[in-house]
């Protein structure tokens, strides 16, 4: 599977999420604690993306290497603030590239997205949900990976005028139905709010008086972390938290 995390709330160092947490996102490349039979380490690429302030959309940096070989980033990580980040770090399934473009978060405009899990039976089991899409979006997929297509339904939703939390839930039901049996740890935000399913993994959340923490397994052993429930879509922002049943209307 991967590790991803989101985060939204007072600026704060990459490198705080990165690095320096007891078990940030970089042991948990190396050390996960919760992979649910998905692999055992995530060495297979990583990314992350943060909000530069203002209307500027993310930047984004991605890497098919592992993220503790990349002798740049924590220098890069400890010296860059951002109020809005996600990030993750991919563990590839059997027979998917392990390419810089196949590393999330994926991005168009002000969105970022990331996907923890696997899609069963790919690809002739989500043939029909691909059908759907426009061939351009097909042909300029950013690999050829379940994660990917994942990425451009939800997005073709977003175009839409769909809102990101039903965009994100439909999603899901669609390529569930579709491929039974698949994890859909489906990871999203603008910035602005993060949308998150529980579909087959694991998933916390922090908040705190100004902030929310999104993250596969907490970065710290503090009480203030809660699990998501399987099966839930979470609708979060510095100041509020819903976590629902996934596919209630």
């Amino acid at each position: 599977m991967c590790r991803h995390l989101a985060y939204l709330g007072s600026p704060v160092p990459l490198a705080e999420l990165l690095f320096e947490a007891p078990h940030a996102l970089a042991r948990q490349a190396w050390a996960p604690q919760d992979m649910r039979g998905g692999g055992t380490i995530n060495a297979d690429g990583f990314g992350v993306a943060w909000y530069p302030g203002g209307d500027a959309d993310p930047v984004r940096y991605r890497s098919a290497a592992p993220l503790w070989s990349d002798a740049a980033l924590p220098a890069l990580a400890a010296h860059t603030v951002a109020g809005g980040v996600l990030a993750a770090v991919r563990s590839a399934t059997v027979g998917m590239p392990v390419v810089e473009t196949a590393a999330a978060p994926f991005a168009e405009g002000p969105w970022l997205f990331s996907h923890n899990g696997v899609v069963r039976g790919w690809p002739d089991s989500v043939a029909g949900p691909a059908a759907r899409l426009p061939v351009r979006d097909l042909l300029t997929l950013d690999a050829p990976t379940d994660a990917a297509l994942l990425w451009a339904l939800v997005r073709d939703r977003l175009r839409s005028g769909v809102p990101a939390a039903r965009a994100l839930a439909e999603t899901v039901v669609e390529v569930s139905a579709a491929a039974p049996g698949s994890r859909l740890n489906l990871l999203l935000t603008d910035g602005r709010q993060i949308v998150a399913s529980t579909a087959g993994h694991a998933l916390s959340v922090r908040t705190g008086p100004a902030s929310v923490l999104v993250s596969s397994e907490p970065l710290d052993p503090g009480p203030a972390w809660r699990a998501v429930p399987d099966g839930s879509l979470l609708v979060a922002t510095p100041s509020g938290l819903d976590i629902t049943v996934l596919g209630r209307s």
